[in-house]
């Protein structure tokens, strides 16, 4: 008799014209059995590079992330966090400069539960250390945050914590030697189910997939764009062209660039983390990344009111990090 799984690789794996796309509630099944322990490590990677090699549809996205919500104890009900702010990069060729317009956008008095994975460091910059410097704290589980968030508006929770299974199915990348979806729909999960979501994505096609993703999975207001090496992170040297959902509406917001210098090498930038906080401080001449930064929050703070228009949006973050206490965070 063949295994329980099977039915779900062959669907992916037949010929050439008889393989099909799974179904929401096949891909939630798919991953329920894999989080329970209940497939082959063999299966587990024929079904991740049959998904890899067709594509992901947003289908297949939502049932996996629904399964893991439910694994996870993931919140099904709006509560303490206002934002939801994944950083699921884990090859940083650039500096985190978000984490900045996240702690600009926490100062409003926003609830932010930023969540992801550890990153790789040799030579690169994750996000964890960089928020270290600025003291942001950082949960042991989704309970622990929540409590966090009670005194803290910025809170950061690593996927190990809150859903070490689907942290081990990230750990097979070495092993695969390509990323697979659970790099795409980990940040999907919303796991406070908080109401307004941002996402930045490395390729621009995955755009229309995570926002319907994100409408599947029942999420009202969000905005996902071609973000700085995959995160949160508009490049102010080109428009950005975000796909929304507004009040469960679909529509296209184009902010124009920010500069015309088009000459600005990302992947030249110093990576020590303490840069972040010396940009904080006004001591480093880099305009690029802080138009960078005002960017990325003029589009969360967009999110909250509707009302402004885009430029009204970008004079308001362009005030609030000219306006910040500069002596705040020291090195």
């Amino acid at each position: 008799m063949d295994h329980p799984f099977s039915q779900y690789i062959r669907a992916l794996g037949k010929g050439p014209k008889m393989w099909r796309d799974l179904t929401f509630e096949e891909a939630e099944g798919a991953m329920t059995l894999i989080l329970t322990g209940d497939v082959d490590r063999l299966q587990v990677g024929a079904f991740l590079m049959l998904l890899r090699r067709k594509g992901e549809t947003a289908e297949e996205l939502a049932g996996m992330a629904a399964a893991v919500r439910a694994d996870a104890g993931c919140r099904t009900a709006p509560g303490i966090a206002d934002y939801d702010w994944p950083s699921y990069a884990d090859r940083h060729r650039q500096q985190p400069w978000f984490i900045l317009a996240a702690i600009l956008l926490a100062d409003q008095g926003h609830k932010i539960l930023m969540h992801g994975i550890e990153g790789y460091a040799d030579g690169l910059a994750p996000t964890r250390p960089g928020l270290r410097l600025f003291g942001i704290p950082q949960a042991d589980g989704l309970d622990h945050a929540e409590a966090l968030l009670e005194k803290d508006n910025l809170v950061y929770v690593g996927l190990e914590t809150f859903s070490p299974r689907l942290q081990a199915l990230f750990d097979l990348r070495p092993l695969l030697g390509l990323r697979t979806a659970v790099n795409t729909f980990a940040r999907d999960l919303n796991p406070l189910h908080a109401p307004c979501q941002l996402q930045g994505v490395f390729h621009p096609p995955y755009k229309a997939a995570h926002l319907q993703t994100a409408r599947l999975l029942g999420q009202r207001n969000a905005m996902v764009f071609k973000g700085g090496g995959g995160e949160v992170m508009r490049n102010p040297m080109k428009p950005a062209l975000v796909d929304a959902l507004v009040d469960g509406q679909e529509t296209v917001l184009e902010w124009p660039a920010l500069t015309a210098d088009k000459g600005y090498k990302w992947r030249d930038e110093d990576l020590h983390p303490a840069q972040l906080v010396r940009m904080w401080r006004g001591e480093l001449d880099l305009p690029v990344p802080e138009l960078g930064i005002v960017g990325t929050l003029s589009v969360a703070l967009k999110m909250k009111r509707s009302d402004w228009s885009l430029q009204q949006a970008d004079e308001q973050a362009l005030a609030l990090w000219q306006g910040r206490d500069r002596n705040r965070f020291s090195l």
